[in-house]
């Protein structure tokens, strides 16, 4: 039977999804081979651009969320910029680096088809052998993916050797809580809105909303402590209503970085820090030697804990959590407080109820203590289903094949997939800073495709990410986040070994030690 015959657009070796951080920083370091990068709205900046509000800022110092090559104009400002500042810096970053070029926007990818099994090589280079993931580039188109541009809704298709997705796993699909019959949010008299919606209302339209009105936000991660602090500061004076934050799980929020008078960093971001924690491919003496420590890495978290107790209300509003400060930092679920979010609770402008189970009434949420609480707007801050947006994008076997028995997907380095050819995922595993972590794997994955080093075998790669999650799980009960920020240093290291480069990126042993480390560390070795 002949092959299917398929017109394309264009033909290319690298397509690229998603212009976030991820995507942009994956275009400039595969610029070598003129990738075509599909963002589906008008503007670079992925969760930046679409999924923040007014109050939104940056969850570390700026000097820690910067590109190895792009540094801040005043890098050394430990302040926290806002979402308008990191949209300017990353903006800066794509024109230095003329990245805009390779992008089309009002681009959405609609269909991804994999085609790779109609072409056949007679390059024994080429062609994997058993049980080998092969080279990426392998001269013949492997992916084909159906491209939907706004406004015309014409659809066109293109071919490319290998797909990088960086579509990231915010954003786009919220999760929404499920009810029992007759009591969702049909029954509710008034406004339900989630976080993703909320995003778009410029400032006037969420005052509009917000101010005079009985707001329920649902959730206590960082998107919910902002909308509560904006609900707060549109409700000033003697007619402002009170919001009420619903929260099922508490967990720890941090007012700066700097715990009984130390920088932060001390504790978890040096490679002296992490000696402390168990991380994959240790060997036998750290094997020994773990459990012993394992006192140490306690009461680090006891003594920050106490800071925290000491600094913040926690107790007073019932905010303290039944975990270690450990598991919240190793989950990447530590969130930075607005500077006026308890003076704010302090004066009634916030209040908070506990609830596992809620659901709605005619006016307002019901809860399973049988209390209820009125509402004129339910703001739900329910998070994003990273996992399904995904699996609806790529085709079968390899939408079931995405994430593995625990319900995370098996990256080796974070990045590659050892069960779907030639695709690379940035973007989906998380550290302290995402920006670094996205960038370094970047630079791998460019060198990957460029041939300067090969992949281990299919069994060896499944082999090590199982490794990883198995530490995660040992650390922390949230560990389907796929946060490797106890380990990221050693990460780190082995993507700079198969690179080819030195692990150890200090000037000096007390450096190397003691001090943190961040995308400066890690400039290319080989220009």
């Amino acid at each position: 039977m002949a092959c299917e015959q398929i017109s394309y657009l264009e033909s290319s070796r690298v397509g690229i999804i998603g212009a976030g951080i991820s995507g942009i920083a994956a275009a400039k370091q595969l610029s070598h081979h003129n990738p075509i990068v599909f963002e589906a709205t008008d503007s670079i900046g992925g969760v930046w651009k679409h999924c923040s509000f007014a109050s939104t800022k940056l969850q570390t110092p700026q000097c820690d969320f910067e590109f190895s090559d792009y540094p801040w104009p005043e890098r050394d400002n430990s302040s926290f910029p806002s979402y308008l500042e990191i949209l300017d810096y990353l903006h800066g970053y794509a024109k230095h680096f003329d990245v805009l070029k390779y992008i089309n926007f009002n681009s959405r990818v609609v269909e991804i088809r994999y085609i790779g099994d109609r072409e056949t090589t007679t390059n024994l280079d080429v062609a994997p052998g058993p049980g080998e993931f092969g080279p990426l580039l392998r001269g013949h188109p492997v992916w084909e993916v159906a491209v939907e541009t706004h406004p015309s809704k014409t659809v066109e298709r293109y071919a490319f050797e290998v797909l990088v997705v960086c579509i990231g796993k915010y954003g786009d699909i919220p999760r929404m809580p499920v009810f029992p019959p007759n009591k969702g949010q049909e029954i509710f008299g008034g406004k339900v809105m989630h976080t993703i919606e909320y995003s778009k209302l410029d400032k006037e339209a969420a005052q509009e909303l917000l101010k005079g009105k009985k707001v329920a936000v649902v959730g206590y991660k960082k998107s919910a402590i902002d909308l509560a602090t904006e609900c707060a500061e549109a409700n000033q004076g003697a007619d402002g209503q009170p919001c009420t934050m619903v929260i099922r799980t508490i967990h720890w929020t941090v007012p700066a970085y700097w715990i009984w008078g130390l920088p932060f960093f001390l504790f978890y971001s040096t490679r002296s820090s992490q000696f402390l924690h168990e991380r994959p491919n240790q060997g036998l003496l750290r094997n020994l030697l773990c459990p012993l420590l394992s006192p140490v890495r306690k009461a680090v978290s006891k003594f920050i804990e106490s800071y925290l107790v000491w600094k913040l209300p926690l107790v007073k509003y019932g905010l303290k959590p039944d975990h270690p400060f450990e598991e919240d930092y190793a989950s990447c679920q530590m969130a930075i407080l607005p500077e006026n979010f308890f003076s704010e609770a302090d004066k009634g402008k916030i209040l908070f109820k506990r609830a596992s189970k809620w659901w709605f009434w005619n006016g307002g949420l019901e809860f399973e203590d049988n209390t209820k609480l009125e509402a004129d707007v339910v703001l739900l801050a329910s998070g994003y289903d990273g996992k399904k947006k995904i699996q609806d994008l790529l085709p079968e076997p390899f939408s079931s094949l995405i994430v593995d028995l625990s319900g995370v997907m098996p990256l080796y380095r974070g990045t590659i997939h050892p069960l779907i050819p030639n695709m690379a995922f940035v973007g989906y595993i998380e550290s302290v800073s995402n920006l670094h972590t996205a960038e370094l794997r970047c630079k791998w994955l460019s060198r990957l495709a460029d041939g300067l080093f090969k992949l281990p075998s299919i069994e060896k790669m499944l082999e090590q990410t199982t490794k990883e999650m198995e530490i995660m799980k040992k650390t922390t009960r949230f560990y389907k986040r796929h946060c490797i920020s106890t380990f990221s240093i050693n990460h780190a290291d082995e993507i700079c070994e198969e690179m080819g480069w030195k692990s150890w990126r200090k000037n000096n042993l007390f450096l190397e030690a003691f001090a943190p480390f961040n995308s400066q560390d890690y400039g290319d070795e080989d220009k």
